[in-house]
């Protein structure tokens, strides 16, 4: 399936007091990953929500398997699983300068109506832009 990659350098805030990345931060990590996916596949969130479909994260799962530290440069490998129906799900893969794998993971995420907060099928534009 699709996939796209970014980097991100780790910021000082997002470590604990031993300089490494705190556990939390890789939510975020991989929400700029899925963000900056669905962006170059000409989906965006925000277009989503001003026609009245939510995506929300209904499912998260992280595996750590070694810790980023202060000042590195990760790289965020995002990769769709399967064509969306009323769910869409990403694999992760994130991984450090050396091309270490620091952590895998996998989110679902949800369309839901805006209006009624009932889950609905995925747009028919998101899956001709996939199909492309």
């Amino acid at each position: 399936m699709k996939f796209d990659k970014i980097q991100i350098r780790v910021r000082y805030g997002e470590t604990d007091q031993m300089g490494i990345v705190y556990h939390g931060n890789y939510a975020l990590y991989l929400e700029m990953g899925r963000i900056e996916w669905l962006r170059k596949h000409g989906i965006s969130y925000k277009s989503m929500e001003e026609n009245g479909v939510m995506l929300p994260v209904i499912s998260l799962s992280i595996n750590y398997k070694k810790s980023a530290v202060y000042d590195d440069v990760i790289l965020v490998k995002t990769q769709l699983k399967k064509k969306p129906s009323a769910k869409i799900e990403f694999d992760y893969e994130i991984t450090n300068e050396a091309g270490e794998i620091l952590t895998t993971a996998n989110t679902v995420l949800a369309f839901i109506d805006k209006k009624t907060n009932r889950p609905i099928r995925a747009p028919k534009y998101v899956i001709d832009l996939l199909e492309e």
